[in-house]
């Protein structure tokens, strides 16, 4: 029979007693932090670029819904709720939380960047993000997005026209010429587009929304050449649905019978760099 290593047990018992010590410490420490009050909130927001239209005072009303959280122990703060509960909030598109060692909740919110503004059929009107949220209009700011109506009124969402929406805000925004000049885009019959300028009375025929950043080109292209040659007015619709040109219809002018009026093909040539 093997006579008991009584050195190895008391070591190993030694052991045992000091990681019980450690874990009944840190477990001291964790409530003792947990029970610490609250000394304050601070808010950060981030992607929104150009738009702020949640800010810090709208965070701080959300997190100290319905009572102030400063002053209170860290323990009785329901951070997941809080979180859950700033979520909701239509601008925001993540929230965390959590506490540093100044017993300060720190609150990071990023905010949803909106890049279209749609008008329904029925009048209703809210902004989109590149991934298909809607966000309410806000009274603090407008956002100087590109503004599409003729949006049909359904309950069901239209990924494909959407898409198309977003694919053209995007073109839209990454130029400030056409930034500048469209002033709006009809939803037309078959998903199909118009574009009403801001200077001109002419109407451009945009088609779908295929070749979208050709058509664009062709159109700034257009707008660069055309108008030195014949002026702003000389033209009533522009159409870009012709793949590699230009069609553009004259004015009429009121002393010109209507069959006098002709249609122009412009060719463009040269090379294209992609929006």
């Amino acid at each position: 029979m093997k006579k008991l290593n009584w050195k190895k047990i008391f070591i190993l018992t030694l052991w045992a007693i000091a990681a019980v010590g450690v874990v009944v410490l840190l477990g001291a420490s964790i409530r003792q932090k947990n029970n610490r009050k609250l000394k304050g909130v601070v808010v950060e927001i981030r992607g929104a670029e150009k738009h702020m239209f949640i800010d810090e005072q709208d965070v701080l009303q959300l997190v100290n819904s319905p009572a102030p959280v400063t002053g209170q122990p860290m323990r009785a703060v329901p951070l997941r709720k809080l979180e859950m509960q700033v979520k909701k909030n239509p601008w925001v598109n993540n929230s965390e939380m959590y506490f540093d060692n100044q017993q300060v909740l720190q609150v990071s919110i990023v905010e949803r960047e909106p890049i279209a503004r749609i008008f329904e059929t029925n009048g209703q009107s809210y902004y989109i993000d590149s991934a298909m949220n809607r966000m309410p209009l806000s009274t603090k700011l407008t956002a100087r997005v590109p503004v599409f109506t003729g949006y049909p009124a359904s309950k069901k969402l239209d990924t494909t026209l959407l898409q198309s929406v977003i694919l053209l805000s995007r073109l839209m925004n990454a130029d400030s010429f056409l930034t500048a000049q469209i002033a709006q885009v009809d939803i037309v019959a078959n998903k199909k587009f118009e574009m009403i300028p801001v200077i001109g009375e002419h109407l451009v025929a945009f088609g779908d929304s295929s070749l979208a950043a050709d058509k664009l080109h062709r159109l700034k292209a257009f707008y660069q050449k055309a108008w030195l040659q014949h002026g702003i007015n000389t033209y009533k619709i522009i159409s870009l649905e012709y793949k590699g040109q230009v069609v553009a219809i004259k004015e009429t002018p009121k002393n010109v019978v209507e069959e006098n009026n002709i249609s122009i093909q412009i060719p463009l040539t040269s090379k294209r760099n992609t929006l």
